[in-house]
């Protein structure tokens, strides 16, 4: 999803960090941009939870119909459907391709994806959307190893920015990583209250 919006003012107004870079000028000014951001104030339920669904959204670089198929296919599982969505977002390859620590930022993955650098056992997949299943390999592709990116990945550039999540297996040097299981809610690295979220959408 992209958008010409800048990162670092996305970020201050969600309330939430979206890249490395957004992080020092969050620290700086912590409250929403423009000449009142200092006064502004989320004084009713429906912002409350609008700010959340958003927040969400903007953690994944998601459209809105994208958000809400999660949404619906979150209901229909036995989890708790907050859970079950987070959960349900987290498995698509570009964020998968984030955690394993082959992209800085979220934008950065879903570029790899759609240019057609990434496989999942063997194959070309070009959609950030695909779902990851238990037990799949994703790797870089052959002839795009040697692109900066990737070699920056392959000496740990970018796993520094976070912990790598235990329901992944990653080998940096082979550029490739396995999803092991079905994350956990309390694993995975988004700031959301979920439940708002789904108040959002039962409304």
């Amino acid at each position: 999803m992209n958008q010409s919006r800048p990162k670092v003012k996305k970020s201050r107004a969600l309330g939430v960090a979206l890249t490395p870079k957004a992080v020092k000028y969050f620290e700086q000014r912590p409250y929403p941009p423009g000449e009142h951001g200092r006064g502004r104030k989320q004084n009713s339920d429906y912002k409350v939870r609008l700010l959340e669904k958003q927040r969400l959204r903007a953690q994944y670089d998601i459209s809105e119909s994208q958000m809400r198929r999660a949404y619906e296919r979150a209901r229909k599982t036995d989890l708790k459907t907050g859970e079950a969505l987070v959960i349900e977002l987290e498995r698509r390859l570009d964020a998968l391709v984030l955690r394993a620590g082959l992209a800085r930022t979220i934008y950065q993955a879903r570029q790899m994806v759609v240019h057609g650098h990434i496989a999942v056992n063997g194959r070309k997949v070009d959609k950030p959307s695909f779902r990851v299943r238990p037990d799949d390999v994703v790797t870089v592709r052959e002839r795009s190893r040697d692109k900066y990116p990737f070699q920056v990945a392959r000496e740990g550039g970018y796993a520094g920015e976070g912990e790598t999540p235990r329901y992944l297996e990653v080998n940096l040097q082979a550029l490739a990583f396995r999803l092991d299981r079905d994350p956990n809610r309390k694993e995975i690295p988004v700031i959301c209250d979920e439940q708002l979220v789904v108040e959002y959408y039962a409304r």
